[in-house]
């Protein structure tokens, strides 16, 4: 439950389902989001996280069970596929329905993300038509779709504040890319496109992960250290999109990336490759999408936004109408709401 884009969609629905009559509860890791569930009365049970090794997931299991005693929920809701495995060992004394919300995987691990599934969920929910199609192909019959949402975020702070805490004046361009610094974040591809880019633009990384160290000593190799910033882990996102002009990901695969949603509803037009869930979420505009795997191109959609004000708030426009259209929260919890009722009945 930290910075993630499944985490923020948990989070989100945790807080607005009293207005559907749930009561709810979250297992996790824990992390910032569960911290801030417990504050405001969400009851938050600790699970270890499985790392798809047998000890973990047996440690795992037997911390849900310990939590669904302790809850008794009607029905348990799994996001992605480990979970949703720890979730069918765990509630299977009790026989409750178990349902899966499937935020993606790389190409590769569709075939078996789905024979898991198959044999753990009685329904599985794909956050985008691209996920459930390749659902679809790997042997899941008839996943729902259920476009994910953006949650109301925190009043945003002045931008100004924002930039000069970290030293970025007020006229300087600035790019966000909030991802984890992981393999399927490609930000080997980013640091390559900014490096090809002039001027005295400044690139905010928000997140942290196994390649720190080496993206740190690659933008060193390209010359752009003074020109990249590592925030690390954040839990202030809606602030750094204030401050931000434009938000990148050059990610090999995604969802529906929640990160991709909150840009469009703070106003920040998206440079973003063209995968999936991310070619839906761009589809009624709102942002440029670019080959995976090509800076020369992530480079010139970067040129042509952070540079040019005006071309930044007709996008920001077409955005903000289009999340406001597609990705409304109310509707994904009228979705979710029948789909969990049902699910209960049928138990």
């Amino acid at each position: 439950m930290g910075t993630g884009g499944a985490e923020a969609l948990v989070a989100g629905m945790a807080r607005s389902g009293s207005q559907f009559g749930w009561q709810s509860a979250v297992a996790s890791g824990g992390g910032h989001r569960a911290e801030a569930l417990r504050a405001c009365g969400v009851p938050t049970f600790t699970v270890p996280v499985a790392r798809r090794k047998a000890t973990g997931v047996l440690r795992a299991t037997t911390a849900t069970k310990a939590a669904i005693r302790s809850f008794r929920p009607q029905v348990v809701l799994a996001h992605n596929v480990s979970a949703s495995l720890v979730a069918r060992l765990a509630v299977l004394p009790r026989r409750l329905p178990l349902l899966t919300v499937f935020h993606g995987v790389a190409e590769t691990d569709y075939t078996d993300a789905a024979r898991i599934l198959k044999r753990t969920s009685r329904t599985v929910v794909a956050v985008a038509d691209a996920t459930a199609d390749r659902l679809r192909a790997a042997g899941v019959p008839d996943p729902v779709v259920i476009p994910n949402a953006v949650f109301p975020q925190p009043e945003r702070v002045d931008r100004a504040a924002v930039r000069a805490v970290h030293g970025v004046a007020r006229d300087v361009p600035v790019a966000l890319c909030p991802a984890r610094l992981e393999p399927q974040k490609r930000h080997d591809v980013l640091l390559e496109a900014w490096a090809k880019l002039d001027g005295d633009a400044v690139l905010w990384l928000a997140g942290d992960g196994s390649l720190r160290d080496a993206l740190r000593l690659r933008a060193a190799e390209l010359g752009i250290a003074d020109r990249v910033r590592f925030l690390g882990n954040r839990c202030d996102v809606p602030d750094l999109l204030a401050a931000a002009d434009v938000t990148v990901l050059t990610s090999d695969w995604e969802g529906m990336p929640i990160a991709v949603l909150e840009s469009l509803a703070a106003g920040r037009p998206v440079v973003a490759t063209d995968v999936d869930g991310v070619r839906q979420a761009l589809a009624g505009g709102g942002g440029v999408v670019v080959p995976r795997r090509d800076p020369g191109a992530t480079a010139e959609a970067l040129r042509s936004l952070l540079f040019d004000p005006r071309a930044r708030a007709d996008l920001a426009e077409e955005g903000l109408a289009s999340v406001r259209r597609e990705h409304d929260p109310r509707l994904l919890m009228r979705s979710y709401d029948e789909l969990l009722r049902t699910a209960i009945g049928a138990s």
